[in-house]
């Protein structure tokens, strides 16, 4: 069960963050502004979500739920994505709240939330920049995705992996830009694209793919461990 507090230093000045939860995320939101950065590390894809049926993007940190192949035993040692940052933390009017009883949260172990005088630690500092770059960029995304869909830029793919012990694992509901009806289109449209940035996006999601590839490797290392 949820348990709501506002943020603040009499009550949390104790209180540590743990990367520890990142484990078991097997792929997590981002938002534009991320696509260049988590290309460099994650395969990105698009996908459906499954309440509303509208599209997001994701990295794919791992090839099955709850468990994560990407950095050191599941903990990033690269880029990490501002969903990630932000897990427990939520932004509301009045300021940010946490969900008390979110596994990030710990009293022993991680990174203290504030300074011994009061003063955002550096975890508590990057925390409030993810949750600005999510607050900024989710309708930012949105409408670099819908421009995509009005030109049928996304489309379904299928990723079936097969491993040295004869098991096989198929990823299915994601999407990724078509580099032919991208190329296709009128210079016009390409050119608005390009003005908006969404080119950049574009190919980025598209260079990504390669990522899956690394995955599947640590994932057949595991088995053969």
């Amino acid at each position: 069960m949820e348990q709501w507090e506002s943020l603040s230093f009499e009550q949390h000045a104790g209180l540590r963050v743990s990367q520890a939860p990142d484990a078991r995320r097997h792929f997590v939101q981002i938002v534009a502004d991320e696509f260049v950065a988590a290309a460099q590390e994650f395969a990105i894809f698009f996908t459906k979500h499954p309440q509303t049926g509208g599209f997001y993007a994701g990295a794919v940190l791992g090839l099955k739920p709850h468990q994560s192949l990407s950095g050191e035993k599941g903990r990033l040692t690269g880029y990490r994505p501002a969903d990630l940052e932000r897990q427990g933390f939520y932004l509301v009017e009045d300021g940010i709240v946490i969900d008390r009883n979110h596994a990030v949260f710990s009293a022993v172990e991680g990174e203290r939330l504030f300074e011994a005088d009061g003063e955002p630690s550096a975890a508590l500092r990057r925390i409030q920049r993810a949750l600005g770059t999510l607050q900024v960029g989710l309708p930012a995304t949105d409408a670099a995705i819908a421009r995509l869909l009005d030109h049928r830029l996304l489309e379904p793919i299928d990723i079936n992996l097969n491993f040295d012990d004869g098991s096989s694992i198929q990823l299915d509901g994601l999407y990724t830009v078509s580099m032919d009806r991208l190329h296709a289109l009128p210079d016009a449209a390409a050119l608005d694209l390009f003005r908006r940035g969404d080119l950049q996006l574009a190919y980025a999601q598209s260079s990504s793919i390669s990522h899956v590839r690394r995955l599947a490797r640590r994932y057949n290392d595991g088995l053969a461990a």
